[in-house]
């Protein structure tokens, strides 16, 4: 086995925690949990790649009449880390029918091959839970709401689509996680939502972080279920903010973290303090994806900024990576092979598929 896949295979299995921040961990998908690639396997030593930097991890792929190969898939390096901004150059396919000893390359111009709008496939849900208790409302508020503004801009897209929503929540000492905008494609109302928020919204000065943090996680793996079906594959990110330490004592520390670390691998989690009375290594640890901290209320909107960054990277490293075939009908089951290089860095993946059907015409 290639030395990049087993130590893919060991950062797929364990989340790595680093000062402020932490490796993304989700490069295990649940569209098949047992295995470390996705749907794919280690590429061929026939082909003589080399050891890798990048991991390439297929969530779904398909074949469309009248020969189109579709592979969607997410590129990690081997931290787990997520790699966005590829485009269909930087990509080679190699395929192997059954009258071949290895790999032959297949022209990406002459294929057709393509980056195509992940949109048909993927859902991005995003959930932001703001910590809305009196220390929060008496000192900070309005410098959190220009913060949580541009966290919106900055993850939402431009033009509204189906494919990435968000909802906000907000939490203070009461044992619920108050929703204040469900779910939506419609940036404005996020906005809007943030906008509206003053001093008088909360009626428990308390902070329940520890059932903030449970409470969020159900929601995003109810989100999750349901936007995950048989043509559609979802992912989730939690964003919590918070100004302190847990105050309301319903829940356990250790029960938070357990539901942060068994929640599915489609979900990343990122977290955001402010000030002196944080835990930063709990924070660290709720936000396992990745955390930041601001010391200040000034620094608040710098590190929303990072974080939607990183929000924003993890929604862009899935690709729907598309060619035609030159195999025909009657060829049988193939191999198919890709290779990503970014930089000085690149990955491969293998899989296989059918060209029943397959002919001429496809673009």
């Amino acid at each position: 086995m290639k030395l990049y896949t087993k130590i893919a295979a060991i950062c797929f299995g364990i989340a790595l925690f680093v000062s402020c921040g932490n490796a993304d961990d989700d490069v295990e998908f649940g569209v098949n949990p047992g295995g470390d690639l996705g749907l794919g396997s280690p590429v061929d030593d026939c082909l003589n790649l080399g050891e890798g930097e990048l991991v390439l991890s297929i969530q779904d792929q398909y074949t469309t009449l009248p020969g189109k190969v579709s592979i969607f898939f997410k590129v990690s390096d081997t931290d787990g880390n997520p790699v966005p901004g590829l485009t269909a150059d930087q990509f080679t396919i190699y395929e192997q029918g059954r009258n071949d000893e290895c790999f032959n390359t297949i022209s990406t111009s002459e294929s057709f091959a393509r980056i195509s709008p992940n949109s048909q496939i993927f859902n991005n849900n995003t959930i932001l839970v703001l910590d809305l208790s009196n220390s929060v409302l008496q000192s900070s508020l309005e410098e959190l709401k220009t913060a949580s503004v541009s966290f919106v801009n900055n993850v939402m897209p431009a033009s509204d689509t189906e494919s990435f929503k968000m909802a906000i929540y907000w939490f203070d000492g009461e044992d619920e996680l108050h929703a204040l905008n469900e779910l939506t494609h419609v940036k404005q109302d996020l906005i809007n939502s943030i906008q509206g928020i003053d001093e008088n919204i909360s009626n428990d000065p308390s902070t329940d972080l520890y059932g903030a943090v449970i409470k969020a996680t159900e929601k995003a793996e109810k989100l999750l279920a349901e936007s995950t079906t048989n043509d559609r594959i979802g992912a989730a990110s939690v964003v919590i903010f918070t100004d302190g330490t847990d105050q309301a004592s319903r829940y356990s520390q250790s029960t938070a973290l357990k539901k942060v670390t068994d929640a599915n691998k489609n979900i990343a989690f990122f977290s955001i303090g402010l000030g002196a009375e944080i835990d930063a290594e709990i924070l660290g640890q709720i936000g396992k994806t990745f955390s930041v901290f601001a010391g200040n209320k000034e620094e608040l909107e710098t590190t929303f900024n990072d974080i939607s960054f990183r929000v924003s990277e993890q929604a862009n490293s899935f690709y729907l990576f598309e060619y035609c075939s030159p195999k025909r009908d009657g060829s049988g089951e193939s191999n198919l092979a890709i290779q990503v290089k970014e930089g000085n860095r690149q990955g491969a993946v293998q899989t296989k598929f059918s060209a029943k059907g397959f002919t001429g015409g496809c673009e």
